[in-house]
């Protein structure tokens, strides 16, 4: 008599746990990003140098919109130079406003100038107000954003025509700007900005201060950004990026996800060009036209335009390499950042960050040898 034994199939494995280690990466990550901007690089750093890397944090600020909006929802957002030259603007108009009452003065100094009138345009007037003028360096670029993007997506625009509007209303806000010296300082833009709520920009401690209050801002709005990557949101953008019409078959309108992503992104925008203005003293039109506005994209995808970290790296980066080398190559630089983007999207898509994950692919890579046929 035979037995005949049937096997049993085997348990499903069950998922293990996170190690410790990857459980600390992120927070461990954000603490070594708080001790190097806002510990180390304050002490090590001069002035000068200082000033400069708080000028490309603000640019880093407008990469980690780019990073939600183009790396996890797939818009290539080349008109961010509006929305970083609203929140500037609006910043900007405050402070001159401060700079004029300090002097007794009712009207900023290129006002007097170039005004055709001895009263401050009706639109000026609310800036005085320190807190309207802070809500509207966010609220502004985000209103704006949300008409643009409510018209846009119900009519399914996207891909290069989306980002060809965007630059078309980025040439637009910086044609209208040089058009109205009388009340925005034209080509020059607004500019000779001495304080910032009350404390004078010219003194190095408070510069410093500055600084610190970008370095924070930077880390909120990585940690704001990280969350909606890692959030419920942040995988149905990645689900409207990779097949839109199936997402709109389970019942999600990929309109109101994209404009989402779209407004924050224009929000983080308006609060980097509203940083930028005490860090720089000056906005204009030169700094949020076409040319910036792809500019903002190069560094976000030179880094990494999918990971946070690369895209804050890579704007940085391109940042600082626009300020050494345009300095060197005046004629040239331009051409060298375009064909930066072209390698970038062309030949490593995923930017710097994604360099090991090539090379450990191509490494591990069968190479066909021990195949058979």
């Amino acid at each position: 008599m035979t037995t005949t034994v049937t096997p049993t199939a085997p348990a499903p494995a069950q998922p293990s746990a996170p190690s410790v280690l990857t459980r600390l990466r992120v927070p461990g990550g954000f603490l070594l990003g708080a001790v190097l901007l806002l510990g180390v690089a304050p002490l090590v750093l001069p002035d000068f140098r200082l000033s400069l890397l708080a000028k490309y944090l603000c640019y880093a600020i407008v990469a980690v919109g780019v990073s939600l909006a183009w790396g996890r929802g797939g818009l290539m957002v080349l008109g961010q130079g509006v929305f970083f030259g609203l929140g500037g603007y609006a910043m900007a108009m405050h402070l001159k406003l401060a700079d004029a009452a300090a002097t007794g003065q009712t009207l900023p100094d290129f006002m007097q100038l170039y005004g055709t009138s001895d009263t401050l345009p009706w639109w000026w007037k609310p800036f005085g107000n320190p807190l309207f003028a802070i809500a509207m360096t966010v609220l502004l670029p985000m209103a704006v954003a949300a008409v643009l993007g409510f018209f846009v997506f119900r009519r399914r625009v996207k891909g290069a025509y989306f980002a060809i509007l965007s630059q078309a209303l980025a040439a637009a806000l910086a044609i209208w700007l040089v058009g109205q010296q009388a009340t925005t300082g034209g080509t020059n833009g607004l500019t000779d900005i001495q304080g910032f709520f009350g404390y004078d920009l010219n003194d190095p401690v408070n510069q410093r201060t500055v600084y610190v209050i970008i370095a924070a801002a930077l880390l909120l709005v990585m940690a704001l950004a990280r969350q909606l990557f890692v959030s419920r949101f942040g995988e149905l953008l990645v689900a409207v990026r990779d097949s839109e019409e199936r997402v709109r078959f389970l019942g999600y309108n990929p309109a109101n996800v994209k404009l989402v992503a779209y407004v924050v992104a224009a929000g983080m925008a308006g609060l980097a060009g509203a940083l930028f203005v005490p860090a720089v003293g000056i906005i204009s039109p030169a700094l949020i036209g076409i040319v910036p506005s792809i500019g903002f994209v190069i560094g976000a995808a030179v880094g990494g335009r999918a990971s946070l970290v690369g895209a804050v790296l890579g704007a940085i980066a391109v940042a600082w390499a626009q300020s050494t080398l345009s300095d060197a190559f005046p004629a040239a630089w331009t051409y060298l950042q375009g064909l930066l983007f072209v390698l970038a999207v062309g030949f490593l898509p995923g930017g710097l960050a994604s360099l090991a994950t090539v090379v450990r692919n191509r490494r591990t890579r069968p190479t066909g040898s021990g195949e058979t046929a």
